[in-house]
């Protein structure tokens, strides 16, 4: 039976988007919020720690992630690797108007850049592949007039790309020296190894098998599984002839000869730290209850906003087309993230990531099977969202700053306590301007009201890179102030200095990943496993403590008890404890 294409549009609706304004807002997306602030807690701060345990010498930290002495058996090496890399290489040149520490923050985000524009490049010809197949093609036109494959297949990968820009969700996981953009980029390599399979199988085959041995070095079964179920699925690809099929083997032999050396070596090296991440990876899984995936569900939804509707209208209106390569393949990668999600504990943003690529490429091949009513209204949403979410930016700010209206003033300061806020000229003039940018682009598309079909996504890729921009500007300063632990880092390694108290013998109790992380990272402590240590950094609230909660005696002494100011629940207490 004869199948009818959804897609119907002119040769208009495909006129070509500039290259220099994609550049432009892929750059200063990348950038706005990257530097000139301190890692946060929790991904940020555990990835900028492996890669310094690595930098300053700690025995087989190169080789097993770390974090000081404690064995960080819950990723693989790769982004560990990637980022002692660049610090080293880049942070003495850094150190020439840095302090050494900032230095080597400031090169460990450099490869950001490159895990993005590698998920902008990978995502857009992966998508120019398939959509410039004649399965993906418009429906002709009686008397001519639709566009031509190489025409349509860009203006669906621009689209995938400022798709990926507009998700809300990733915006500032993106910028964390953490697994979440080098597993994204993973994928996107992987998807584009599985497209160009279609006419080039040992290019492709290759990329595929790379980008699944690299997801499995960053993340094990978290990042490697769903790359790994989709490239099996493809077995069953009626597209994929014997050829492309065999090559397949090489692809999933490729990515496990990596993956067993690295395992091999870190078994010679610690068969403890192989164990604990073989124990951690089995341990991943289990069958959900209602409640996590109805949890699951409202998380995703708006974490890939605004990608997931128009993905549930690709997936409805090209229903028929399901065994079409520019359909199946982002499907299976799609199909394969929600399986690891939905059966996954304790799921959230860093395992999200692997759905990103996949909804942003369905999302864009629902557009030209649009009516052009409802991409209106897509550009009326942007505008009316993105409009007022810098309105509540500059309020917010100016309820800090200037105590008015009073009640948003109160509501800020209590999440603020102690900071003090200060009105950098120029930040100021860069917030006016990126407010006057986001009044021309609105301007631009109501008086020019172009006819192409990449219009309302532009708004909406353009909205959010601003409103990030402006958020960088205006909030960078307070929100850093806010997650920050390089003060009570600061404070406690002062009290450990001042007591004379013998920093290898310090144990802690209750201190999360992240605390751990922060106070190696900025002071470089370590905490001893040692039972008969006195000293103790014991993590606990203000109601524990109030509860007389705590699991040590009470004739243990307290040297010193701190926070972030800024915290109204989270304590932290040295204490010495009796001598045996």
């Amino acid at each position: 039976m004869q199948r009818t294409t959804p897609s119907r549009l002119t040769e208009i609706a495909t006129r070509k988007l500039s290259r220099t304004a994609l550049l432009v807002v892929g750059v200063l997306y990348i950038f706005a919020g990257l530097f000139y602030r301190d890692p946060w807690k929790t991904d940020d701060l555990t990835g900028l720690a492996t890669m310094l345990t690595a930098l300053r010498g700690q025995e087989h930290a190169w080789l097993l992630p770390q974090i000081g002495n404690y064995a960080y058996a819950q990723e693989g090496p790769l982004l560990t690797w990637i980022g002692t890399l660049f610090i080293q290489v880049f942070s003495p040149v850094f150190m020439l108007f840095q302090a050494p520490l900032e230095a080597q923050i400031t090169a460990a985000r450099l490869p950001i850049f490159i895990y993005f524009f590698v998920i902008i490049w990978a995502t857009w010809y992966g998508t120019y592949l398939l959509a410039r197949r004649k399965e993906c093609q418009p429906l002709a036109l009686p008397f001519g007039g639709e566009p031509n494959p190489q025409d349509y297949g860009r203006m669906i990968a621009d689209a995938a790309v400022l798709f990926i820009i507009a998700t809300i969700g990733i915006v500032i996981r993106m910028h964390e020296t953490s697994n979440f953009p080098l597993i994204m980029m993973c994928q996107a390599v992987a998807f584009y190894g599985m497209a160009r399979m279609l006419d080039h199988p040992l290019q492709g085959s290759t990329l595929a098998g790379l980008g699944l041995g690299a997801a499995f070095l960053t993340r094990g079964a978290i990042g490697g599984v769903p790359v790994l179920l989709a490239l099996l699925a493809l077995l069953f690809f009626r597209n994929f002839g014997r050829q492309q099929k065999l090559w397949l083997v090489w692809s999933v032999a490729l990515a496990a000869a990596c993956c067993l050396i690295w395992l091999a070596a870190a078994n010679n090296t610690s068969s403890y730290w192989a164990n604990s991440y073989v124990f951690w990876n089995n341990s991943l899984f289990s069958l959900p209850s209602p409640t996590e995936i109805f949890s699951t569900l409202r998380d995703l939804s708006w974490f890939l906003w605004p990608t997931w509707p128009f993905m549930i209208i690709a997936l409805w209106n090209w229903r028929k087309w399901m065994d079409a390569p520019h359909i199946f393949i982002p499907t299976l990668l799609l199909g394969a993230a929600v399986l690891t999600v939905v059966f996954q504990k304790d799921a959230f943003e860093s395992e999200y990531a692997m759905l990103a690529v996949p909804c942003a490429i369905l999302a864009a091949l629902s557009l030209p099977t649009l009516r052009r009513s409802f991409v209106n209204t897509l550009d009326w949403f942007s505008i009316m969202i993105m409009s007022l979410a810098m309105v509540a930016t500059w309020l917010g700010w100016v309820a800090l700053n200037f105590g008015w209206p009073p009640k948003i003033h109160h509501n800020i300061t209590r999440l603020l306590t102690g900071f003090e806020p200060q009105i950098s000229v120029i930040t100021l003039i860069l917030a006016i301007g990126v407010c006057v940018a986001w009044i021309w682009t609105v301007s631009w598309r109501l008086r020019s009201n172009p006819a192409v079909l990449w219009r309302g996504i532009v708004l909406s890729a353009t909205g959010l890179t601003l409103t990030w921009m402006l958020l960088a500007l205006l909030w960078l300063p307070s929100i850093n102030y806010n997650r920050s632990y390089k003060a009570v880092s600061k404070e406690l390694a002062s009290v450990i200095d001042e007591n004379n108290i013998p920093t290898e013998c310090i144990r802690q109790h209750g201190v999360g990943l992240g605390q751990r992380a922060a106070f190696y990272v900025f002071e470089g402590l370590q905490f001893a496993f040692d039972p008969q240590c006195q000293y103790v950094l014991l993590q606990t609230t203000f109601e524990k403590i109030e509860d007389e909660a705590e699991p040590y005696p009470d004739n243990a002494t307290l040297i010193w008890q701190g926070k972030r100011r800024p915290d109204r629940h989270e304590v932290f207490r040295l204490i010495q404890l009796p001598a045996r």
